[in-house]
């Protein structure tokens, strides 16, 4: 063998060493964390799940009993590893464990656990794996118990999916054996800490300012709105932002599966489903939510989602006084919508024709605005069209504005293209002019829209 091989042996040997050294001493560590992580919560027993603990007290409890242990550990640590320990087992008894750095992150919108040894994150629209994983499926199921047994929920093999929210609106889903294969599964999308505001959306490209005018007049106005996407599009975020045009002294009702909407009006009033208890029974359902709703003299109904029978229902309530009533639905397209909404108005069991259906949906709703999520990760809303009437058996919709996609990517591949007018204005404009909301011509000129 030449020198220069026996070179580059040596050197892939001594780099495999120091490999398998660290791997060594992230094993020795690890294992260091899941006993004292162990040894406290049985030392704290029901100290844990006391509502009333005060937290600030126990934290301070925990570090010093952690730094009475590591004094005795025989374990060669530095003392950045040390204070790293602290941290990271006070986080697992305390916070939501490894993700909890995540969830303080305003960069990361979406914390995804696919099992406890692997977590991936979305930051600004890309998805990347995290270099941090759980105890162990115990630690993983702990973490989910705390969170959904602080709204209520429960989740085990009788239940083993469970929706959810952090005590900041952040949604959570859970699923546990034996639905899940590889180990339970977690994920967070999270809500900003401050609200966002239309002019967040316009900063992100979401909207422009001509968008964002012309929806706080379709709000103010009281036309009834569907807001349409995928998921991870926005649809509750923008459903937030346009909520806040609202005019304050309305009596609002919202209601959602997991209570998200964050409202700034003073008369608000928040409904969330609930699911059936062990026994099977209680459930009261969204669709219930919705008809209740009715006696409750509301000037405008928030659905967070509609996806199953309450479609009819809400249908019924804008076409029976309740205009200006605000949801978000799955969809692949504006047209798509119409079509889903259909589809869930069957769901309600009644033999309706879908003549009568259509008709109901062209009468209720006015505007559709549809969220898409683009290849560079951004969130922007492609398209709002209003919906005019029945032209035979089909629903004639109007596009008011278009996302460009012909103006290409840049060098990045972020999309270069802005939401524009079609140049058309909306027929509904004439009923905002009675109720004194009027829209500038210049509103719907191409050159506004693209900001120039």
């Amino acid at each position: 063998m030449s020198l220069s091989d026996r070179l580059a042996t040596a050197e892939r040997e001594s780099v495999d060493d120091i490999a398998s050294s660290a791997v060594a001493v992230r094993g020795v560590k690890d294992a260091v964390v899941r006993n004292l992580h162990y040894l406290l919560i049985e030392e704290l027993g029901t100290e844990l799940s006391d509502a009333d603990a005060d937290e600030v007290e126990l934290r301070v409890r925990i570090e010093r009993r952690l730094a009475e242990l590591l004094a005795e550990e025989n374990t060669p640590l530095s003392a950045v590893e040390r204070r790293q320990v602290i941290t990271d087992i006070t986080d697992n008894i305390l916070g939501y464990g490894p993700i909890q750095e995540f969830l303080d992150d305003p960069e990361i919108t979406e914390v995804m656990v696919n099992n406890p040894e692997t977590i991936y994150i979305e930051r600004f629209g890309k998805i990347h794996r995290a270099n941090r994983r759980f105890i162990d499926e115990a630690h993983l199921l702990r973490i989910i118990d705390k969170i959904v047994a602080r709204v209520g929920r429960r989740i085990d093999e009788s239940s083993p999916m469970v929706d959810a929210r952090l005590p900041d609106g952040s949604r959570v889903n859970a699923v546990i054996h034996p639905l899940a294969i590889n180990g339970p599964m977690l994920t967070v999308r999270k809500f900003s800490r401050e609200p966002l505001t239309a002019n967040d959306l316009i900063g992100f490209g979401t909207l422009s300012p001509a968008t964002a005018t012309f929806l706080e007049a379709c709000v103010r106005g009281r036309l009834s709105l569907l807001i349409s996407g995928g998921t991870g599009t926005g649809k509750t975020t923008l459903l937030n932002v346009v909520s806040q045009y609202v005019p304050e002294g309305e009596r609002i009702v919202t209601i959602e599966d997991a209570a998200e909407l964050r409202l700034g009006q003073d008369h608000v009033l928040r409904l969330e489903s609930r699911p059936s208890n062990i026994e099977g029974k209680g459930q009261v359902t969204i669709r219930d939510l919705v008809r209740n709703s009715l006696r409750m003299r509301p000037d405008r109904i928030i659905v967070g989602e509609v996806r199953g029978a309450e479609a009819l229902d809400m249908l019924q309530a804008m076409n029976t006084g309740h205009e200006g009533s605000l949801s978000t639905i799955h969809a692949n397209s504006p047209r798509d919508a119409l079509s889903r909404l259909e589809t869930m108005v069957l769901m309600a069991g009644l033999d309706l024709p879908v003549r009568a259906i259509r008709e109901q949906v062209s009468s209720a709703l006015d505007v559709l605005v549809h969220l898409s999520r683009l290849a560079d990760g951004t969130r922007r809303v492609t398209q709002i069209s209003e919906i005019e009437a029945m032209e035979g058996d089909t629903i004639v919709m109007q596009d008011i504005f278009q996302f460009d996609y012909s103006m290409g990517v840049d060098a990045e591949g972020r999309h270069l293209g802005r939401l524009k007018s079609t140049g058309i204005r909306p027929k509904f404009a004439a009923r905002l002019e009675y109720k004194g909301i009027e829209m500038s011509p210049e509103l719907f000129a191409p050159e506004i829209a693209e900001g120039r």
